[in-house]
């Protein structure tokens, strides 16, 4: 008999964290060992864990989340521990949140809306170290890492990009995608349209050229601007 696949669930929202830790715990042979409300507190769980010799096997991670999104903390868990397997599971397939989770490590891409068997078999696929993306995904992926390619020699380094050429509002923007806001969630804090705000990183992106929100993210970093 094989040992049970343990999974740690960071999720936001309550019922959706409690309802797939019930959908979880119906399949044979699957283990829920934890749950986490926000990125920051995964990487903490995930490390107490593993410091009981109880590492989970699998982390089925959220995107949109406060104080650290699914991003960050992916990169975060793979900076600090190899083995970790991150799905991503989230109601959002924009190219730029698919890029990033990808590039960060995560070995899975799955929507919310997935019925439960083909999590299930993302699941094991996953533990079995296969990556797997959802197919709709997938092509997004190849569009985003075609166009990056072409446009790779043509684009400066982060350091020769100029903050200053942004607009107050842009830069009010910019603090906030390194927060790892969404833009929904800047849409909320500034009052604003969620398209315009959308027109708004797309304004950053180019007049920083650069590819997307995590390069956005971590060049208001290196500049202190918040």
């Amino acid at each position: 008999m094989t040992d049970d696949i343990s999974i740690l669930i960071c999720e936001d929202q309550t019922l959706m964290r409690h309802g797939l830790r019930t959908i979880l715990e119906l399949e044979p042979g699957i283990k829920v060992i934890g749950e986490a409300a926000d990125g920051a507190e995964a990487v903490k769980r995930y490390a107490a864990l593993r410091d009981e010799h109880n590492a989970p096997d699998i982390i089925l991670m959220d995107i949109e989340m406060p104080h650290m999104n699914g991003v960050q903390a992916t990169a975060a868990l793979i900076k600090a521990n190899q083995q970790a397997h991150i799905i991503i599971l989230t109601t959002f397939d924009y190219e730029d949140y698919v890029f990033d989770a990808i590039k960060a490590g995560a070995m899975g891409y799955l929507l919310k809306d997935v019925p439960a068997s083909e999590l299930m078999t993302t699941i094991r696929q996953v533990h079995a170290g296969e990556p797997f993306i959802q197919p709709k995904i997938a092509n997004k992926l190849l569009i985003e890492f075609g166009r990056q390619g072409r446009n790779a020699k043509a684009q400066p380094s982060h350091s020769q990009a100029v903050v200053e050429d942004l607009s107050p509002r842009e830069i009010e923007i910019l603090k906030l995608l390194a927060e790892g806001a969404s833009n929904r969630k800047i849409a909320e804090r500034l009052v604003l349209a969620e398209g315009t705000v959308k027109n708004h990183v797309s304004n950053i992106l180019s007049k920083l050229q650069i590819e997307n929100r995590t390069q956005a993210a971590n060049l208001a970093r290196e500049r202190k601007l918040f």
